[in-house]
């Protein structure tokens, strides 16, 4: 069985970054989506407003770079949740695991200055993607030392096959 979705759209708050009683990062927010047609007599397209919950490293990273208005593409899962509203009425909520996040715009697109995280202490990634459950930090692969590299001196041009 397959459940897999994408989606692409802006924030319509900051992310909330809450934690669980085990210290495991969580955060929510929402995604304004656009419809692909327009409506036959407005001429307008709808928007979806989508609930996203990421964890761990994803949560981390999202909370640090995202904000309101920015561009987001998110790849998860649908989550179907039933609860108990304070009136102990039974409610249904849909919502998406995102198991990956990246930038769907860039800093400068979103709002014209230079790019700088929002500094809540969190650590995250810079390279606009966040994989979900990996536990790990990104680093990036570090760039070979010049003296690695060897000139060929006795080098007579000819290919060995």
């Amino acid at each position: 069985m397959l459940n897999r979705i994408v989606l692409m759209g802006r924030l319509t708050r900051d992310p909330e970054l809450r934690r669980t009683q085990t210290g495991t990062p969580v955060a929510s927010f929402s995604l304004a989506v656009d419809r692909d047609f327009a409506d036959k007599s407005t001429g307008q397209r709808a928007t979806d407003f989508i609930d996203i919950v990421a964890w761990r490293s994803t949560a981390e990273f999202v909370s640090k770079y995202f904000t309101k208005g920015r561009m987001a593409v998110v790849e998860g899962r649908l989550q179907i949740r039933d609860w108990q509203d304070k009136d102990g009425n039974k409610r249904r909520s849909a919502e998406v695991v995102a198991d990956s996040v990246y930038f769907g715009d860039s800093k400068r697109d979103s709002d014209g200055g230079s790019y700088a995280p929002r500094s809540n202490g969190n650590s995250g990634y810079g390279g606009g993607y966040a994989p979900a459950n990996n536990g790990s930090s990104y680093a990036a692969p570090a760039a070979p030392a010049v003296s690695e590299f060897a000139e060929l001196s006795d080098d007579d041009g000819e290919l060995p096959f």
